[in-house]
């Protein structure tokens, strides 16, 4: 079954920030500077620097660990029906910078492998959906900006009928797409778009016919 919504991959287990810096702090000896009631043989050394330095650091690590999280790109709340499978032409423009990738979408199994390379056949990120998680395929380093492209892409080519149940939050008018705060698309056909991310890049995406541009 399909889990668009859950949470992503690392992330369902994630020990209450709470719960370990009270563990922390219980080793540090913390709580014995504030029980009296027992006494002074309850009193216990205040944490020294070291420790309150490793406290921060582990708070830090809560903190960046769950806004990760928060920030993945949405997926999809059940399996769209994709037009698969695809290859397209991605033109990734910022200022006056431009590159170019070939992007194939294929379905393999349960899930859809997402597999980029330049021009030249260099592969820059694959990825597998599956059950609505990302999944690594193969040994090439993350890229997150990889998987918010293929985020956008699903998004951009899931089917108008499906659109609303898919992604509550989506509108389209016309020629256009949004799901605000995250992408807008413009559709020049329906497999060739200009696709917007709010903080950057544009891309721009036409279909191939088995020819490289």
């Amino acid at each position: 079954m399909w889990r668009g919504g859950s949470p992503p991959f690392g992330c369902a287990a994630v020990v209450k920030p709470l719960n370990a810096v009270n563990l922390i702090l219980r080793d540090c000896g913390f709580w014995g500077r504030f029980a009296t009631q027992r006494g002074d043989a309850a009193f216990q050394q205040a944490p020294s620097p070291q420790k309150f330095t490793l406290i921060r650091f582990v708070l830090l690590g809560f903190a960046l660990l769950l806004s990760a999280c928060a920030s993945q790109a949405p997926l999809p709340e059940h399996a769209p029906n994709l037009p698969l499978p695809q290859q397209l032409h991605i033109q990734r423009l910022v200022a006056d910078q431009r590159q170019d990738w070939v992007l194939v979408i294929a379905r393999e199994g349960p899930g859809i492998r997402w597999s980029m390379m330049d021009l030249l056949g260099i592969p820059q990120a694959r990825q597998k959906l599956i059950d609505g998680k990302w999944q690594a395929d193969g040994l090439l380093p993350p890229n997150p900006e990889a998987r918010e492209l293929f985020a956008a892409l699903m998004f951009a080519l899931t089917p108008k009928a499906e659109l609303q149940s898919n992604y509550p939050d989506a509108w389209q008018h016309g020629a256009q797409r949004s799901l605000p705060t995250r992408w807008d698309v413009r559709y020049l056909q329906p497999l060739q778009f200009e696709l917007n991310l709010p903080k950057g890049p544009k891309y721009l995406v036409t279909p191939l016919s088995g020819e490289t541009p």
